[in-house]
């Protein structure tokens, strides 16, 4: 295999997983060498027989249990290659022929720009149902909405950056202090600076943006445009789909099951969970995905029966589900007449009755997160007159580091800070984007065998501790492969934050390797630039309390980006205390202006009314690399 074989997102990897689900129709894990051709074209990447044969006889070859079934590990590997640079001039994309699939651009393999890309018209329309009918009533998106999901407005309307900004507020409101967008006089600068203060926001809120930047936006590249969206609109849909964000789902809790077990669990399946315990109730069969076993509409029409009786309290009448469309004998029709009940829950968003009918997973989870969010219909941790232990709400310090490692594209993507890091993929991972070098064939990936799988887990941990002591002379006094895979907080937030600090300063490359730079040389910095540019503010170190009215900050920002800062935005103090409202509104102002500017800022603004010194310091340094950059141009 090539050693630089392409690196696969987790949308792509999310697309291939789907893929594969379709081909293996007795979900044994694998499919087999006759169907591995189809798998190709479902994954949009056909191929002529020959080549697949070909594929096929090198597989076969390497293959040590010689069972010529090919596992979804060894698919994606596969696919890797075949999208490697190596192979770029031999295999192209081709053209995609399923309905509702558009591809667009060159043949070419040298460039992104020439590369043939595909996008989903019915992703487009229901992206555009959502946007119109979230900020429809949105004064600052007159100009744009409604959009026509006939056409390709929605990939135009993203060129000014305002309707992007306005999405990630929907779905982690506040993230954005929008006095800091330009609304009007839509000149190129204005929007650029629009699409970079979304892009930023948009990886501080776990977005992966890595391949993305403001002029591929204003071009309106459609794959582009989706695929932001639809992690923008996910993080909004699964915000309180969490054990930690939302205690209700401990209704969720299995017979025999531990608070723990349930704590792991992805969004998504907990929304499965959800819906068959619904089903469950309703004394109908439950599913086991978001595709075929929708298709039929059976299990929609139980779910919104059972939501509508349990939330009479939530509507302003009562509803009664009108069941008798599941007599209808067309799927499509019998679609229809479901979303119709949906529709009287204020639930139709995100799927057409061909949405429905043909088994779109990514449009149907939409579809059910949106109802779990309006009707949760739960009953809480009292479930069966058990009281379970309190959940320890996400802290924002969890929050940041959670969102900043989904922002680097980790596999799978974490959820929960402690039980998605406990097998220690995503932290070896990490190492790889802080300069680590980690030696992969020490690694056990999953599936991981039935018995013995903690201890392939507790290897990867082991591993992970040893590269922190050893390579990157992390301070890890205490800390053992057992403490993360056990998911202990203490010991995962001591070497996460080492990991991410060290990611901060790598930006600082002018000054060499990020571990040679210390806080005292970026504090030093701070300083120096904003005495030589005649400001008053000066810190003594990251504690200091005078950043807990952001001055410091604000005052940085328009030394090395001048005409930033509206100055009349910006509150000071009376009689020499700032009020602690005043405070957070100049914490809020600060973060996004950093962000305006170009700097990849994760800190929160608590994290400067509060003096977060760890925080601090990554913002710093974020806007010491930002301000080195400007200077060597």
């Amino acid at each position: 295999m090539d050693n630089h074989v392409t690196q696969i997102s987790r949308e792509d990897l999310e697309d291939l997983r789907e893929a594969f689900d379709r081909i293996d129709i007795d979900n044994s894990g694998f499919v087999s060498d006759f169907e591995l051709q189809e798998l190709f074209r479902e994954a949009n990447f056909s191929l002529p027989g020959y080549r697949v044969r070909e594929i096929m006889e090198t597989f076969i070859a390497g293959d040590t249990n010689k069972d010529e079934k090919i596992s979804f590990e060894e698919f994606v590997a596969i696919y890797q290659e075949l999208k490697s640079k190596k192979f770029s001039e031999t295999f192209r994309k081709s053209i995609t022929r399923r309905d509702g699939i558009r591809s667009f651009g060159g043949m070419s393999g040298n460039s992104s720009e020439g590369t043939q890309h595909s996008y989903s018209d019915e992703e487009k329309v229901a992206f555009v149902h959502w946007i119109n009918k979230a900020l429809g009533k949105d004064p600052d998106c007159q100009h744009l909405l409604p959009m026509n999901p006939d056409n390709d407005s929605l990939f135009t309307s993203v060129r000014d950056g305002i309707l992007l900004c306005k999405m990630i507020n929907l779905s982690q409101p506040d993230t954005i202090d929008e006095r800091v967008i330009n609304k009007t006089k839509f000149t190129t600068f204005k929007m650029t600076e629009n699409l970079v203060l979304a892009l930023n926001s948009a990886s501080a809120i776990g977005c992966t943006v890595v391949s993305i930047d403001a002029h591929d936006l204003m071009a309106g590249k459609p794959h582009l445009v989706l695929g932001l969206l639809w992690q923008i609109i996910k993080v909004g849909l699964f915000a309180d789909i969490g054990i930690s964000r939302n205690e209700d789902l401990m209704g969720l809790l299995s017979d025999g099951e531990s608070q723990e077990q349930l704590t792991s669990l992805s969004p998504e399946e907990l929304l499965l969970r959800w819906v068959n315990l619904h089903l469950r109730n309703a004394g109908t069969n439950t599913i086991s995905n978001f595709s075929d076993d929708i298709k039929d509409s059976r299990a929609y029409f139980y779910l919104l029966d059972q939501i509508a009786r349990k939330s009479e309290d939530d509507l302003k009448m009562k509803v009664t589900i009108d069941m008798r469309g599941l007599q209808e004998r067309d799927l499509d029709n019998r679609a229809e007449l479901m979303l119709k009940q949906a529709a009287r829950l204020d639930c139709r968003q995100f799927v057409s009755p061909q949405d429905v009918t043909s088994g779109n997973s990514k449009l149907n989870l939409a579809f059910v997160a949106n109802l779990f969010n309006r009707h949760p219909s739960l009953q809480g941790g009292h479930i069966n007159g058990i009281n379970h232990a309190h959940i320890e709400p996400e802290t924002n310090e969890e929050k940041t580091f959670r969102n900043w490692m989904n922002s680097l594209g980790v596999a799978p993507f974490v959820n929960h800070l402690y039980y998605g890091m406990c097998d220690g993929l995503v932290i070896l991972q990490l190492y790889e984007k802080v300069n680590v070098p980690v030696n992969w064939k020490r690694v056990n990936q999953p599936p991981y065998p039935y018995l013995g799988a903690n201890m392939k887990k507790l290897e990867n941990c082991n591993y992970a501790v040893e590269l922190g002591r050893d390579v990157a002379h992390f301070s890890l006094v205490g800390v053992g492969g057992e403490n993360l895979n056990e998911g202990s907080r203490i010991h995962t937030l001591a070497l996460v934050w080492q990991l991410m600090r060290r990611y901060t300063v790598l930006v600082l490359s002018d000054l060499g390797d990020g571990e040679k730079v210390g806080d005292q040389i970026i504090l030093n910095w701070v300083n120096t630039t904003l005495s030589t540019t005649r400001k008053d503010s000066q810190i003594s170190s990251f504690k200091d309390k005078l950043i807990s009215t952001s001055l410091p900050v604000i005052d940085l920002i328009d030394a090395i980006a001048p005409n930033t800062v509206k100055w009349d935005m910006v509150k000071r103090a009376d009689k020499g205390v700032l009020k602690a409202d005043d405070k957070q509104d100049n914490a809020k102002y600060a973060i996004s202006l950093a962000r305006k500017i170009g700097a990849r800022v994760y800190a929160l603004p608590e994290d400067l009314v509060e003096v977060n010194p760890k925080m601090v310091l990554t913002l710093f340094a974020c806007l010491m690399g930002h301000g080195l950059k400007k200077v060597n141009r």
